[in-house]
């Protein structure tokens, strides 16, 4: 990789971690903005942010590119079920190259009506304490790199961070 093409997304690295930090730092962060931000980062279409609640189970606080008829179903999510359910349950993320062809049964049969193909689920941990999980995902198939999957963690950080 060239030495300017590494400098670049180094830059892109800080530039998303100073604008989610700010936003956190607000006395009620605006949560769809920073998804708004996490997706653009990402180049991905779609996500959404959930939030465990006092019952363990995940629901649903903010959404970006998800067909109206779809968000009953991914409003609560148990830990295990769906890619949100699992990355929760695993405590790391959880990737799919492409939803749609995907048979290994971790994403929910509903989750390709979505019409997206590459995404990553990750959990929101501080503390090893799990406070939700965030999903993104693209339109294309997309395998995710190391470092693009350590980056939603340590957004995922920020977030649970905020949460506590």
């Amino acid at each position: 990789m060239a030495i300017l093409e590494k400098n670049r997304l180094m830059n892109g690295v800080k530039e998303i971690k100073s604008t989610i930090q700010s936003e956190l730092e607000k006395d009620a962060p605006n949560w769809e903005l920073l998804l708004k931000v996490i997706l653009n980062h990402f180049d991905c279409s779609t996500g959404t942010l959930h939030f465990l609640d006092e019952n363990k189970l995940l629901q649903l606080q903010s959404q970006v590119g998800i067909p109206e008829f779809l968000i009953p179903k991914l409003t609560t999510i148990p830990i295990g079920k769906g890619m949100a359910g699992i990355a929760a349950e695993r405590r790391k993320p959880v990737e799919m190259c492409n939803l749609q062809t995907d048979d290994s049964g971790v994403a929910r049969p509903s989750a390709k009506d979505t019409k997206v193909e590459g995404s990553l689920a990750a959990p929101l941990i501080y503390n090893e304490t799990l406070y939700g999980t965030i999903g993104i995902a693209k339109p294309i198939p997309y395998d995710f790199t190391q470092d693009e999957s350590d980056l939603i963690m340590e957004i995922g950080e920020l977030m649970g961070k905020r949460l506590v």
